[in-house]
């Protein structure tokens, strides 16, 4: 799979821009600031719904314009897909494929998928918990598009019940008694949540079963003898199948009850979960050097790049700004890895932080223009 055409309005800096891309690499090259970046994040945006640099559609929309579109033309194989999304921060975005009637925005989910290495990355390792549960979760949907509407469902109904715990630890505080009557529909929420859940908890621990092997076979290429790693999913639900995590998480929500009542917050499920990455024998984080964690935030990604290739869809790959963050035996060895990548998309301040290896076509990037060399 690879975009063919990249077509962004009122997206970041760019009042509007057409890029042409072929196959193999491209690499966007200019001084910082001039929105290098703003391109593959749009690419990124198509793929996740999201951006690797901001929580919020907001900061995406260039300042005096009411909405972005990001517009895409992507192939796969012999079929053609033209995938548009529009921007709409307060309001509703909309989605359109192939310029049809209007769709749900997570209906484009699929369509378009990436694996991003940025220098946010580092988070995953030296970060908190909340940057590796949204590195699951993406990946989560990008191998089932269909779960974004299970991570939807999960977000409601925890959102309702939050609001419902938090009411009843009012009542309590300011003598309104036990908070009965807000409770009295809790153990309803509470199958709702677990439903969800327990589909989430399923994913992401099938997900980091087969991600692990990976993982430590990417470090091991990376940075030779240095493992190994193994990733360990941290939950105190147990199980295996859903219906098996539905009733463990039941059971956890039952035994935090008058915990949650006198918080006023919901203290079990996938939201409060974590992704242990150790390094030997030892936690990854804390214990790891920068260098290390480097390496095992690429190891990541690379893993993942490898899964979703081997699933039968490459993703487009994109390397943000990447390079000139490692040292010069780490970037010979990531760019000869991805060297031949299906799409392969780069960023840079200059033209020399692009290993010889990732040939390809070039893009200068300067003062919202951006043109082919």
């Amino acid at each position: 799979m690879h975009v063919t055409h990249l077509s962004l309005a009122d997206f970041r800096s760019y009042a509007r821009v057409e890029v042409p891309l072929d196959p193999g690499v491209t690499a966007f090259v200019g001084p910082n600031g001039q929105g290098k970046t703003n391109l593959v994040e749009a690419v990124g945006y198509l793929a996740t719904l999201g951006s690797h640099r901001v929580s919020s559609d907001a900061p995406l929309v260039r300042r005096g314009a009411e909405r972005a579109v990001v517009r895409a033309v992507v192939r796969q194989g012999e079929r053609q897909q033209l995938v548009e999304l529009e921007l709409n921060p307060g309001r509703a975005n909309r989605a359109r494929i192939n310029r049809s009637s209007q769709v749900r925005p997570r209906d484009v989910l699929g369509i378009v998928r990436t694996v991003l290495f940025a220098p946010e990355d580092l988070a995953l390792v030296k970060g908190d918990p909340g940057e590796r549960r949204r590195f699951l979760d993406e990946l989560v949907t990008a191998r089932s598009p269909r779960m974004a509407g299970v991570r939807s469902d999960y977000e409601r109904v925890l959102k309702q019940r939050n609001t419902l715990l938090k009411t009843a630890a009012m009542a309590r505080r300011h003598g309104g008694g036990s908070g009965g009557g807000a409770l009295s529909t809790l153990d309803v929420w509470d199958q709702h949540l677990a439903r969800a859940g327990a589909e989430l908890l399923a994913h992401r621990t099938a997900l980091v079963a087969a991600l692990g092997p990976l993982t430590d076979k990417a470090y091991e290429r990376l940075a030779p003898g240095g493992g190994p790693v193994v990733l360990e999913y941290r939950s105190p639900v147990e199980g295996g199948s859903r219906e098996e995590f539905y009733e463990g998480m039941l059971a956890a929500l039952a035994d935090a009850r008058r915990q949650e009542i006198e918080r006023g917050v919901t203290l079990v499920g996938p939201h409060r979960d974590d992704l242990l990455l150790r390094l030997g024998e030892l936690p990854a984080k804390g214990y790891a050097s920068h260098g290390e964690s480097w390496s095992y935030a690429l190891a990541l990604r690379l893993a993942s790049y490898d899964l979703l290739r081997g699933e039968g869809n490459e993703p487009v790959l994109v390397l943000d700004d990447v390079f000139a963050e490692l040292d010069v035996r780490r970037r010979e060895r990531l760019a000869e890895l991805v060297a031949h990548g299906e799409q392969v998309l780069v960023t840079a301040a200059v033209e020399e932080d692009v290993p010889g290896v990732l040939a390809g076509a070039r893009y200068a990037v300067a003062e919202g223009e951006v043109a082919r060399l």
